[in-house]
């Protein structure tokens, strides 16, 4: 499973959301979105954080510790 976090490089949400990842062992890796303007503008996305799973936008948010654990366990 690759897990791609694609956020700004000032989103103040990043730390806690990988920690919630960790918490859960999932492995995911970060890429910004100033850095990645074909795929903010084929999904088209206007903020951060996003989560990307096997190149699938599955949050255009930073979900919550029990929607992370509900995702990520089926």
């Amino acid at each position: 499973m690759n897990v791609q976090l694609l956020v700004t490089h000032t989103d103040f949400c990043l730390p806690n959301l990988e920690c919630e990842l960790k918490n859960i062992g999932i492995k995911y890796h970060v890429d910004y979105i100033e850095d990645n303007e074909e795929l903010v503008t084929a999904n088209n996305i206007r903020h951060s954080p996003n989560i990307f799973v096997d190149n699938k936008l599955v949050f255009r948010y930073q979900p919550t510790p029990t929607e992370l654990q509900a995702f990520f366990s089926h």
